[in-house]
């Protein structure tokens, strides 16, 4: 919905959205779905199932991203009066996730300095989108 709504900004033409910060944001979802896709096939490749059907389920996991985006996108007119409503439960619903699952998964198994120099890494590269190229 995130990259929906900033595409259907940019479309809107009066939100202050570019197009190039528009794309540092799709950038940035596509960044994010492969770990989330990894999490989805690793499981399912460890019970069994084919390496190729592993790998397909976890990228169908994130087909419903770009759905959703271009239904957002059609919805232009309904969404740029209520684009930051939008945009502020997109980046809620992000840090609800990130809270709530991430941050701890990191402190229960032997490896934890690792998950916090993932998470690092992974806030320094959407800085750097942000930040030194938007």
């Amino acid at each position: 919905m995130a990259v929906g709504v900033s595409f259907a900004a940019f479309l809107a033409g009066n939100a202050g959205v570019e197009l190039f910060e528009a794309m540092l944001l799709a950038i940035g979802i596509a960044i994010q779905n492969i770990p989330e896709g990894a999490i989805i096939s690793m499981p399912l490749k460890m019970e069994g199932v084919s390496r190729a059907k592993a790998f397909l389920y976890g990228v169908l996991s994130g087909i419903v991203e770009p759905i959703a985006a271009i239904i957002t996108i059609m919805m232009l007119n309904i969404v740029v009066p209520i684009l930051p409503y939008l945009l502020s439960f997109a980046a809620g619903a992000m840090i609800y996730v990130v809270v709530e699952e991430l941050i701890p998964e990191v402190h229960c198994g032997k490896k934890t300095a690792l998950g916090v120099i993932g998470f690092t890494i992974g806030f320094a590269v959407m800085m750097v989108l942000d930040i030194a190229l938007g």
